[in-house]
């Protein structure tokens, strides 16, 4: 981003406290898919040497914000983007370093036609969290919505 204006990620992170306390890294954010990193960090395991499930909720549920943020930021003054339910599996156990992809559910412009035309949308997003490996270690579905101010 430009001097004057902070990235994504800068913004997250000055603004919510939980991307700062679990040291989350931005590793690519649009506004169709952001990547961020969980860094191993012991003081956040689980009973089996790898990250807590909380954590990993952490991470997939913050690169999702990420792209919400990225991809609706000049919509701002119109409308407050908000979590409305996730669903979370956890299929592999996790061990080290983590990274979650998330990719917006549905095209933008069918989301602001909605918004245009008064309702309130709602959209998916969907993040793969994988080990240095690659093996997919969970995954998640978070549906957001798009709020109008009042």
């Amino acid at each position: 981003m430009s001097e004057t204006q902070p990235s994504i990620g800068e913004l997250l992170t000055a603004t919510v406290p939980m991307v700062r306390t679990l040291n989350l890294e931005y590793v690519e954010t649009t506004p169709e898919r952001a990547v961020l990193r969980l860094p191993d960090q012991p003081e956040y395991h689980n009973h089996v040497g790898g990250p807590h499930a909380g954590a990993m909720f952490t991470l997939a549920e913050s690169a999702s914000g990420a792209v919400v943020l990225a991809a609706f930021v000049d919509q701002l003054s119109r409308a407050v983007p908000l979590p409305v339910r996730a669903e979370t599996t956890y299929k592999k156990l996790a061990k080290g370093p983590l990274t979650a992809t998330a990719r917006l559910g549905r095209p933008v412009a069918e989301i602001l036609a909605e918004l245009d035309a008064g309702a309130r949308p709602e959209f998916p997003i969907t993040v793969d969290i994988t080990r240095e490996d690659g093996d997919v270690t969970g995954d998640m579905t978070i549906v957001w919505t798009l709020r109008p101010n009042s």
